[in-house]
């Protein structure tokens, strides 16, 4: 049996997912007012991430630690998307249930970018 074109298929539809997540991400950045190209640069992401929600910058150490990284990353989604408007719900679903529908919706959508959630 030869699978080999169901994993070209399958990793064609991957990067086309991964593609969706940082385009939405990039423009999400731009109407943060951030550059978009921060989107893609390992590390440094998360930097501006906090930068946008209003995290001081010492939470990049939170991203460092395995569990609290989750946790770290699920405040920072929940005050990203209070930024945009949305509901801490919202923001939740951003990153454990779909950020591949998400990150397009904030960056392509309406929504415009208010204030960090927190002031750092």
């Amino acid at each position: 049996m030869n699978s080999g074109g169901s994993s070209v298929v399958g990793t064609i539809i991957y990067l086309a997912i991964i593609a969706l997540v940082l385009a939405g991400m990039w423009k999400a950045f731009e109407k943060a007012g951030k550059p978009g190209w921060a989107a893609i640069i390992p590390i440094y992401n998360i930097i501006v991430l906090l930068e946008i929600v209003g995290k001081p910058l010492w939470w990049i150490v939170l991203f460092l630690i395995p569990l609290v990284n989750i946790v770290a990353y699920i405040l920072v989604s929940m005050d990203l998307a209070v930024c945009f408007g949305k509901s801490k719900g919202w923001g939740f679903g951003l990153l454990c249930i779909l950020p591949f529908v998400g990150y397009p919706m904030l960056g392509f959508g309406p929504d415009k970018f208010t204030a960090p959630a927190k002031s750092a």
